[in-house]
């Protein structure tokens, strides 16, 4: 496989294009119009209901989340996969495995689509300052307000990112739909994760699941059309 072929593949085929484009663009919408929804019922005092019948559900008591010891440390480690360090460390290194393979595409749309995300994610957590949960003792610290989660949003848009590089250098349709499946699975443990160690309401979560979905969808059709423009291959 020649290096120019190598790039053109970098986000898909011609045979798989229209599909995977619309089923993009239908993510997109779906979890931007999810989001809106979302913020305008938060805003409006409508999930008071929702969020603290669900957090409480997870408790035995305020400072006691259900389940062993052992599932409480669990979740500590499993939210630890959404944060800023985890995700930097392992995109430095995609990056820069990226970058010496001479897949300089492929870099460029990790680190711009990261980057980007979490810029959007924390400007929305500056526009609607909603506070923290205060009807649980919380598990983990916290240092900005609550709404979107930056867990969930950046944890979903980080990992179908790295699942969407690395389906490009995988021939099975098989071991590709795992990743991204699995790229989901982790997304949204992350989230559940959040509402368990009871530092954001489930609302946050699932605001930021929808953001993190559609910015990545959103970046990948980016690169798309970028590639058209520029001649160098589809999606």
């Amino acid at each position: 496989m020649t290096r120019h072929t190598r790039k053109s593949r970098l986000f898909g085929d011609r045979h798989h294009h229209h599909p995977r484009v619309r089923l993009l663009w239908g993510i997109a919408v779906a979890g931007l119009c999810g989001f809106v929804l979302l913020a305008a019922l938060m805003r409006n005092d409508l999930l008071t209901a929702f969020d603290n019948s669900i957090i409480l559900a997870l408790r035995s008591a305020p400072d006691d989340p259900i389940g062993p010891p052992w599932f409480e440390a669990a979740m500590i480690d499993i939210t630890a996969l959404g944060s800023f360090t985890v995700l930097s460390i392992v995109s430095v290194i995609v990056f820069a495995a990226l970058v010496l393979e001479r897949h300089g595409k492929a870099a460029l749309f990790l680190l711009g689509s990261l980057v980007s995300g979490t810029l959007v994610a924390n400007g929305a957590k500056a526009i609607f300052s909603r506070a923290r949960p205060d009807v649980v003792e919380p598990f983990a610290s916290t240092f900005t307000s609550s709404f979107p989660s930056a867990h969930a949003t950046v944890g979903m848009l980080a990992y179908l990112v790295l699942a969407a590089v690395a389906i490009r250098f995988i021939p099975r349709h098989e071991l590709r739909r795992l990743m991204i499946l699995c790229a989901v699975a982790i997304g949204l443990l992350i989230g559940v994760s959040r509402v368990y160690l009871g530092v954001h309401w489930p609302s946050d979560v699932l605001a930021g699941w929808s953001l993190g979905a559609a910015w990545a969808s959103l970046c990948w059709l980016a690169a798309h059309y970028l590639d058209r423009q520029r001649g160098i291959g589809p999606l």
